[in-house]
């Protein structure tokens, strides 16, 4: 796990160190540089496989390849027997050598061998190409920028900023997707001229163009397999992954909130290490806390657990250490506990597998069976209109609790003038009714979600769920729950590895008939067939929590004044983005208990302290 930034064309080894020191936490055992007159590439290493020999960059044999790269891949020993076939000489252990002649012997269909998670860039100095790919999920970050003449790359968008050449225009259509999704959807970022390259993708530079081509695609094609045999397959591939995940040559764990997700990767890494260390945190508000569960899942398994308990304080004193960091506005809060679980983790054990993928494989979420009822009704097209839903949302009670019903009930209110296959990016983001008011710039409604319309044209015989599913594995796992993960981890030296993406195991699930996953209302069927006998039932049918923090009445107490001072008039209009006059309504509403409005109030804090930053 690392972190690597680069050009082509102008830059200096000044300019690469810059770039590299500001993502040093991805990376703080090591660091490695390599600049001629047209390359340059920068790395910071987390040193986890080969902990003496896979210092970064790295060439082949004639020095006439080099790569970097942020990631593992899980089978770099059966490639590294395969190439040696071939004649290719190793001078380390280092499964990044194994890019290099992979990449060598097979070019860039090298891509579709490697089981890993990746962010890689490589220069091929007798084609002067340099091509850039990132993993099948999106589990490791890649941004990059073009220039006049030149290209700019990094594993965040800070380092890409540190380039002289690269530029911050200000992206309002993103800034209106940050507000209602609590993130910018792929391949967009905040800027205008920075760009994410997308999962299963690379991008060649090459001659002063770019070419960006797919060598992987999510599918949906269901198989006829019996449903038996699905449990068996199912139950082969999830402990072939977790046990290709627990390789490392330092101290590894599982994260354990539990759920059945992290269970189950618990049950197989147990089955296979004997001496599993696990890892969860609980909080002292009751509705926010799942300690009570992971405990129990620890002594089932009988693992060397370790738990740390936190107050509200905790978490609140570590908000400005995470706005500081982030150079993209972020706006899912369970960023802060997630950051916490990854800082304890980090003192235990230097590699942590968890069990993120899972919900969207398996059709795990609430939304998941609304869907499903909306599908059954024939109400997948139907936008209803008018004011009687905000009477509705106003006699609903504002709760201090954790994803009451209420809550939620309030939040799918906001989304119901869309279609209804879009609204869950609104009903879990922060979007509210009327947020086109908020922006003191304009821009057509309709735009929100061309980025949906045009990733589904790739996709025209899928059914409405089938089309649900994708949109969340290719948006919100990616874009919200693995940019978590990755920051989370990353900001504390953590690798974090999630074994129900092995691309081998996600393509399996995606094959199988939608009612294997949701079953009637039974979200994530065929795992908890799988795992009813192995874990205690309380384990696998207990009911989905989420890992929340107390926002609603921290806005009211401990963050209130921080609220009002970094949304004070004077400080939402030093950038003349956001109308103050709304805000001033928001703030009044959650304040006065009429509303709860703290998705979007967190939103605005967030962006606010971003702003101070980068404009």
């Amino acid at each position: 796990m690392c972190g690597i930034a680069g050009y082509f064309g102008q830059g200096d080894r000044e300019i690469l160190s810059r770039m590299a020191g500001l993502i040093n936490y991805r990376g703080p055992d090591d660091e490695g540089f390599y600049a001629n007159d047209k390359i340059g590439f920068a790395h910071r290493r987390l040193s986890i496989i080969d902990l003496s020999g896979g210092h970064q960059p790295i060439a082949n044999e004639d020095n006439k390849i080099r790569v970097i790269y942020n990631g593992e891949i899980y089978n770099y020993k059966e490639l590294r027997d395969e190439l040696k076939k071939f004649g290719h000489q190793f001078k380390t252990e280092s499964d990044t050598e194994v890019i290099v002649h992979s990449y060598e012997q097979w070019g860039v269909d090298c891509f579709h061998r490697l089981n890993g998670m990746f962010a890689v860039a490589i220069w091929d100095e007798r084609q002067e190409k340099l091509v850039l790919a990132r993993d099948r999920y999106g589990e490791k970050p890649l941004y990059w920028s073009k220039t006049k003449n030149g290209l700019i790359f990094a594993s965040e968008i800070k380092s890409i900023l540190a380039h002289p050449l690269a530029n911050k225009n200000l992206n309002h259509l993103a800034v209106y997707q940050f507000f209602s999704f609590d993130y910018v959807p792929q391949p967009a970022t905040i800027f205008n001229d920075i760009f994410k390259l997308e999962n299963g993708s690379f991008l060649i530079f090459q001659n002063g163009e770019v070419k960006i081509e797919n060598f992987y695609e999510i599918k949906f094609a269901e198989s006829k397999i019996n449903f038996a045999s699905a449990l068996s397959q199912l139950e082969d591939l999830l402990r072939d992954s977790v046990e290709r995940r627990l390789t490392a040559d330092v101290p590894v764990g599982v994260f354990l909130s539990g759920g059945i997700d992290s269970s189950t990767v618990a049950y197989f890494a147990k089955k296979i290490r004997n001496d599993l260390k696990t890892i969860s945190i609980g909080f002292s508000e009751p509705s926010f806390d799942e300690s009570l569960q992971a405990k129990q899942v620890a002594k089932f398994l009988k693992t060397e657990h370790y738990h740390k308990e936190f107050k509200s304080q905790d978490l609140i004193e570590i908000v400005p250490e995470i706005i500081a960091k982030l150079d993209e506005p972020f706006g899912d809060p369970s960023i802060l506990p997630t950051f916490l679980l990854a800082r304890f983790a980090r003192q235990v054990v230097k590699v942590a597998l968890g069990g993120d993928g899972g919900d969207e494989l398996l059709m795990g979420y609430p939304n998941h069976q609304v869907q499903k009822i909306i599908s059954r009704l024939g109400l997948s097209d139907i936008c209803p209109k008018g004011d009687y839903f905000r009477v509705i949302e106003n006699l609903l009670p504002v709760s201090d609790k954790n994803l009451t019903f209420f809550y939620k009930a309030q939040r799918y209110c906001h989304s119901l003038g869309y279609s209804a296959l879009y609204r869950d990016f609104l009903s879990i983001g922060g979007y509210i009714r009327g947020i086109e008011n908020m922006f003191n710039f304009k821009l057509k409604e309709p735009q929100l979600f061309n980025f949906a319309k045009e990733f589904l044209k790739e996709y025209p015989n899928l059914n409405y769920l089938q089309k649900v599913n994708l949109l969340f594995l290719k948006f919100y796992l990616q874009d919200d729950i693995l940019f978590k993960v990755d920051r989370a981890g990353m900001y504390n030296g953590l690798e974090v590895r999630a074994p129900f993406l092995d691309y081998r195991l996600a393509d399996f699930l995606n094959s199988l008939p939608l009612n294997y996953k949701l079953r009637g209302w039974q979200t994530k069927y065929l795992l908890k067939e799988l795992m009813k006998d192995k874990l205690s039932r309380e384990i696998v049918y207990r009911k989905k929590k989420g890992f929340g923090v107390p926002l609603t009445a921290w806005l009211r107490n401990e963050l209130k004044d921080y609220t009002q001072e970094i949304l004070s008039e004077s400080e939402i209009k030093k950038y003349d983005l956001i109308n103050y006059s709304f805000v001033e309504k928001l703030i009044a509403e959650h304040l006065g208990r009429k509303r709860d409005n703290r998705k979007i109030l967190w939103n605005l804090i967030i962006f606010q302290n971003w702003c101070k930053k980068y404009l």
